[in-house]
């Protein structure tokens, strides 16, 4: 509680997160940890059998993936630290202590990753022929290895804010790396970054093989021959993933997957992926066999069907870990499990080093649940934008004014039927007051400004909030 809130209340702290974090894994997973090693195997193979125009699509290929992943991809992932910092600085500052050198290993090998990527680029055309070739390709071979050492140093981040493993016990380093979840999210992720970066590669190939019909089909058979290897990769990973998921967590995967007003729709939804999956496989077992009844414009839909694939496999991650940021140990609204007790005792506000007040009075009771509104939901949910507060409770509620003492009841135990939903952090006196103020902007729709926007002293907060707000 000791930092002032970054706040959008249009889209959403959470939605901010989402957008960055999904964009850089739809453009790491494909472009840099899957498709480096396809491209300097498709360069082997073109330099094995004196295949030049072989070579020359690779470079096309290298072209696309250097521009991509050393823009956006990077931006995207500098932009999780930005994002992370702004919207959850508890969470990512208790990571950084548990997994410093592990990232600091990260970084080191990122940096390399991007000078091997602007060698292997630029010298292509300089290094043709017999042993400059062979060490262009070797160049390939080792980007491919650093790209996949960086997702692998991440994975172990993202297995412990699943499950925590033994850490808990014993605060150990090893045992925070080398958690329950880390070893087959790994080994899911490797095989689904293999099987979308053969889908990137076809579906560039749709735009560099229009007048080279006979190029298109060498490329499909050898990519489809990828595809297929990786498969059973892909299939193992998610079956460990999924046992070693923890059962709360499984327990929120119908929303997940299709929010709470669709759940109902969950089985039929996994028949849908099912046959998404068979889809695919069908097309990589035509382009293996018959790769020249496979329509050009084919290679265009496992590429897109990898995309979604990949967006929506980190939202579910992320929606099922709820209610923490890191299981076990914090709340998604940055309370850590051992505090909870103590706020809930004491009252939120009083550790809250950037709220207006400190203790919640009949004078005070809409700006004290302004201020508890802010610490215990901003995170998630916005007053009147994407996942709305107001829009939650008019759900429950309707539009009937409503009873101040009723929401303050559903609030101290909503918990218990949103398990997804950390427990309300605050004393009884400030479920009051985020009840009274949840009525008075029922009665007065407003807007609310973050910290970025009024500054981070709380008497400007305040002012910016508005008399009686």
């Amino acid at each position: 509680m000791d930092f002032p809130l970054f706040y959008l209340d249009f889209i959403g702290n959470r939605l901010l997160m989402a957008a960055v974090a999904i964009t850089h894994v739809m453009i790491n997973h494909p472009m840099a940890v899957g498709a480096w090693p396809l491209v300097a195997l498709l360069e082997w193979w073109g330099r094995r059998r004196g295949d030049l125009d072989l070579d020359a699509l690779a470079y096309k290929i290298t072209f696309v993936l250097f521009i991509i992943t050393t823009t956006f991809g990077a931006l995207t992932g500098v932009g999780i630290w930005l994002t992370a910092a702004l919207i959850a600085p508890f969470g990512i500052g208790s990571l950084i202590r548990v997994f410093f050198w592990a990232w600091f290993i990260e970084w080191l090998v990122f940096i390399s990753e991007v000078g091997l990527v602007i060698v292997y680029f630029l010298m292509w055309q300089r290094w043709r022929e017999g042993r400059w070739k062979a060490l262009h390709n070797a160049v390939g071979a080792v980007l491919a290895v650093g790209s996949w050492l960086t997702m692998a140093i991440i994975v172990a981040i993202l297995g412990f804010m699943m499950g925590t493993g033994s850490w808990a016990a014993d605060r150990s380093f090893f045992s925070a790396v080398f958690n329950p979840l880390y070893l087959p999210q790994l080994v899911f992720r490797t095989g689904l970054a293999m099987v979308t970066a053969g889908f990137t590669v076809w579906f560039l190939t749709f735009f560099f093989t229009r007048t080279r019909p006979e190029l298109r089909r060498r490329v499909v058979r050898i990519v489809s021959g990828w595809v297929l290897a990786w498969t059973p990769v892909v299939l193992i990973g998610a079956v460990w993933y999924w046992r070693r998921v923890p059962a709360p967590m499984a327990a929120n995967l119908d929303v997940a997957f299709l929010t709470q007003r669709l759940t109902q729709w969950y089985d039929t939804f996994l028949y849908v992926v099912a046959a998404v999956l068979a889809l695919t496989v069908l097309i990589a077992l035509a382009g293996l066999a018959r790769p020249a009844l496979i329509p050009r414009a084919v290679l265009v839909i496992p590429f897109l069907l990898g995309l979604y694939t990949l967006g929506h496999f980190e939202r579910v991650r992320e929606f099922i870990r709820k209610p923490h940021v890191v299981a076990d140990y914090m709340y998604s609204n940055g309370v850590t499990m051992s505090e909870l007790p103590i706020f809930q005792r004491d009252g939120i506000l009083t550790y809250s080093a950037y709220s207006t007040v400190r203790q919640v009075t009949s004078a005070n009771k809409v700006d004290a649940g302004r201020d508890v509104y802010m610490l215990a939901c901003s995170r998630c949910h916005t007053v009147s934008g994407v996942n709305s507060v107001l829009t939650r409770f008019r759900n429950l509620y309707g539009d009937t004014p409503w009873d101040p003492a009723v929401l303050s009841s559903f609030i101290a135990v909503m918990h218990n039927t949103r398990t997804f939903m950390p427990p309300f952090p605050g004393a009884p006196a400030e479920a009051d007051a985020l009840a009274a103020y949840l009525r008075d902007l029922q009665e007065r729709p407003r807007g609310l400004p973050g910290a970025q926007a009024v500054g981070y002293s709380p008497r400007a907060a305040a002012a910016a909030a508005g008399p009686g707000q």
